[in-house]
Formats: structure tokens, sequence, C-alpha cells
């Protein structure tokens, strides 16, 4: 029996794993059921041989970036099996986003139909962790022996950010592997090879309040935001739109870095008061090609510009979120790896391009670790009502995962 015959023989197995993991609401905010999860997990793990690891992220470190969050306890599993390098390291976040509204089944009760698994968490990505788990399930019962060592790190907090999941393995634990793999629902057919970052800020108008039966005596801020957004439109996103990435991307209108304005607005005390206070958001989504700290610095001298055309009111920007975009080399030994073993199981080359949205990759590639975001998937199906994950790309990434694992380890 071929190697890839023993992920088909242990698809059920995978497919068992996966059911048992959506019914885990691991619900992120605030992170529920994280400590029933890892649990769960290293109870797997170490009935295929692994040692697994499991560190609670102190509470502190998790109140410095998420305060409110902070009395849920955050837990990373880390699995190894094997010893010294090369290490081929799984990362996969276990939370997922609330379940909403619209679903035709419970979304914490995986449903298999027409060939599909749904339940929240399915793509997104519990399905990419039962993914590496069913390939190391087969790897283990088709190798005798092995040079390098494999790891598997299950993290919470992706979907707020990653700094008390991925952010702390790395940054405070040392994790430093030779190759990731993040197992986001890309599709068999996309590899992740890096994603845009984002600097979000708040821009700040402050007027004078006044009764609205005098809005002379007043100054609108309101009025005075209108004028800076408009100029933001007119005069800072066509400079972004003459820019263009030079790496692929699956719509090709993704390669421009952004602006998203008027997000969040907040501002206003009633109908009849002249606004004293009004503010709004601004997403600046950042392509690999740019430098953060640059695009940063290009946002605040072209406010500082419009400020000093109106000095009658203040106007200030404050930094609410910034995240530096992800790259690996499409020329590097991982994605040529993947690449070669993709096309033994789907017949094609996956394409390398890179995510629009942002991932847990940039944690990785600060320390020029080679990693990419490969899992199973379907585009659009991540965090929709009857999220779903066809079984065939579950098992197509299976495949791949443990040809990757023979590849990098066994020298084949």
């Amino acid at each position: 029996m071929g190697v890839l015959e023993y992920v088909s023989r242990n698809l059920d197995w995978g497919l068992k794993i996966l059911g048992d993991m959506i019914s885990i609401p691991t619900v992120n905010p605030p992170g529920e059921k994280y400590k029933e999860f890892v649990y769960y997990a290293r109870d797997v793990l170490t009935g295929l041989g692994m040692d697994v690891e499991i560190v609670e992220v102190p509470k502190d470190y998790v109140a410095r970036y998420y305060p409110e969050y902070s009395l849920h306890s955050r837990y990373i599993l880390i699995g190894r099996l094997g010893r010294g390098k090369p290490v081929v390291h799984f990362n996969g976040h276990y939370d997922v986003v609330p379940a909403g509204s619209g679903w035709s089944s419970n979304p914490f009760d995986a449903v298999v139909r027409n060939g599909k698994v749904y339940g929240r968490g399915a793509s997104d990505m519990k399905g990419g962790i039962a993914s590496f788990i069913l390939a190391l399930k087969s790897f283990v019962e088709t190798t005798k022996s092995f040079s390098g060592s494999v790891e598997v790190a299950l993290v919470p907090d992706e979907e707020i950010g990653g700094e008390t999941g991925t952010g702390f393995l790395v940054r405070e634990l040392g994790s430093k592997p030779d190759y990731v793999v993040i197992g986001e629902p890309s599709s068999s057919e996309i590899i992740w090879i890096g994603h845009k970052g984002a600097l979000w800020t708040l821009v700040e108008v402050y007027g004078r309040q006044a009764h609205g039966s005098t809005p002379w005596l007043g100054i609108n801020a309101f009025e005075y935001m209108a004028k800076i957004a408009m100029r933001i439109i007119s005069e800072y996103k066509p400079v972004l739109d003459s820019r263009k990435s030079v790496y692929e991307y699956e719509d090709e209108r993704g390669a421009k870095p952004t602006i998203t304005i008027g997000g969040e607005v907040r501002g206003g005390a009633k109908t009849n008061v002249v606004p004293g206070y009004y503010a709004f958001s601004v997403d600046r989504r950042v392509t690999p090609d740019e430098d953060l700290e640059s695009v940063e610095k290009e946002f605040m001298e072209f406010i500082n510009r419009v400020a000093a055309d109106y000095p009658e009111v203040k106007i200030s920007v404050r930094v609410l979120h910034k995240s530096p975009p992800a790259l690996t080399n499409p020329n590097s030994e991982l994605v040529t790896y993947a690449k070669s073993v993709a096309k033994e199981v789907i017949g094609k080359e996956p394409k390398t391009t890179v995510c629009l949205g942002g991932l847990d990759m940039r944690y990785y590639t600060e320390k020029n670790i080679q990693t990419i975001a490969y899992g199973p998937g379907t585009a659009g199906t991540a965090h929709i009502a009857d999220e779903f994950l066809p079984i065939s790309e579950f098992e197509k990434m299976s495949k791949i995962y443990l040809l990757l694992l023979n590849k990098i380890l066994l020298k084949t």
C-alpha cells in the first residue's frame, strides 16, 4: 500500500477529530473553552507518540494586549516528535469567531452533507488542524525513522491579532523552527506566501460646541471631519492607486495598497448641539513591498499638511493598531517543496499568492523563518453562516502534508 493510501484509510478517523474539535465552541471573543480544546488535542497527539507541552499565557501578558479578555485563560499547545533539525512546524489557531445567525443546523455540531463538513471552524481553521494531524498519523504509520523533528503548535487568539497566541509562542517562548506551515484555508490550489499588513488610525477633530440655534458661536467638528475625509479621498487615495505590488494576488485589485475610511465614526451629542468633537477611523492596508513605519510616517505627514489648512480646529491622529506585512521568498526551499508535492496530489502546481487579510505568518517571518499558509478550504467560506469544508479538500491537503513531511524529513 502506498503512503497516500494511509491518508485515505485514516480519513474517517481524521473527520471524527474534526467533528470533535468543532463541537468544542472556542469562541473568540472572549475566548471560551480553550482549556477543553487543548486538553482534547493533547490526548490525540500523545496517542500518536508526540511529547506534548501546554503553556498558559500569563494573564498580565494577555492584559497588555487584550485587557477586556484577560480573565479568560489562554493556552498554547506544543507537540514534538523526533529530534534535531530540520524542524517542520505546523501551526493552527483553534479560536473561532462567534457563530452569528442564519445557520441551517447547530454550528457546533459537525454535520456531513453532500460531501462537506458543516460547522463553525470547519474551514477556519479546525479543518487545517485536523488535516495536519491526519497527515501526522499517516506519517507515523509509514515511517520507521527520520532525520529531524515535527512540531505541532495549536494557538489561541489569531482572530483578534495573535499577540497572545503565535506572538507569545515566537517572541516569548522562543520558537524558531526551520519551516512553518500554517493550515489556513487557502485551498489546495493556492499557497499564501505572505499577507498584507495594516495601519489602523483614528483621525480626531476638536472644534467648539455650541447651541444649535446659534451655530456661529461654535466650530462644527463634523464639517471639518467631512473636509478632511474628502481630502483623503481626493489627494491621498490617488497616490495609493498609482502603486502596485510586484507579487501575485488572487484578485488583481489586491495588488494595490488600499485605504478604508469611516468604518468607525465617533462624536456628536444631540440634534440641536453643534458638535465639538468628531473622529473617524482609517484602515490603511500595507503590501509586502512597503515598510510599515514608512507608511505610518507618510500618512501622519499628509494629515499634518491638511491640518495646517484648518488652524481653527485641532486635528490629531491616534494609532489604534498596526501589524506588518509578511513575505516568504517565492523561490525559497519551503515554497519549492510545497509546490512539488502538491503537484503529485492535485496534478498541477498551486499558485503562490499574497493573502489580502492578515495572518499569524508575520510573527515567524519577522524572525526570518520560511513560512507559508497552506490549508484545506474554499474561498468565501470562513466566518459565514453554514461554514463548510469539502471532504475532498480535507483529504487532498492531508496527502500534501504527508508528502511534505516525507520530502523534508526523509529526503524523498
